[in-house]
């Protein structure tokens, strides 16, 4: 499927637009089917496309291609985690990571974050990144979008025991 760079540019872009208005980081695997069934139907999407590929390639082209990067760049700053652990913007990093997001600072703490979703991996990737590395530092994960059962008592108590055990200093959840 050859889709014109300009016509690709120009539906991601529009994509990206509704992905934001709606929240798309928030919403669930099934929420996110129902717009995807939307937009593949849609004139301005679904109906640009079919003249490239198959109607039933649309979707997972809108999937695989036009948004798959779009929860990754929007959660890929550390411009948020860094305020609401109190570290200044000018702090010098000298890693970054991604799948979880993160950075080790130039004092060997390291930073991870991601959706609340994804703890075990968040928590892991900090084990990870310090295990064995006496200058590296788990110093926090931030865990993003803290809704549902995430706003439990205990399940974030759970999540914070695991993340002492493994020397977290901090856990922040953020809605």
């Amino acid at each position: 499927m050859n889709v014109p760079d300009t016509t690709r540019s120009t539906l991601k872009k529009k994509l990206w637009q509704r992905a934001d208005e709606i929240g798309w980081v928030t919403l669930s695997p099934t929420e996110k089917s129902l717009h995807y069934e939307i937009w593949t139907r849609s004139p301005e999407i679904g109906g640009r496309l079919v003249r490239f590929m198959r109607q039933d390639q649309i979707r997972v082209y809108i999937k695989d291609t036009l948004l798959k990067d779009y929860t990754r760049f929007h959660l890929a700053g550390h411009e948020r985690p860094f305020r609401v652990l109190g570290v200044p913007e000018s702090t010098c990093i000298v890693e970054t990571y991604s799948k979880p997001h993160g950075c080790r600072l130039h004092d060997g703490r390291v930073i991870c974050w991601g959706r609340a979703s994804d703890w075990k991996s968040i928590l892991m990737a900090l084990h990870e990144r310090t295990f064995g590395k006496s200058r590296n530092i788990p110093h926090a994960a931030v865990l993003l979008y803290a809704l549902g059962k995430f706003r439990e008592v205990q399940v974030r108590a759970q999540v914070e025991d695991v993340a002492k055990k493994l020397g977290v200093s901090k856990v922040v959840w953020l809605e």
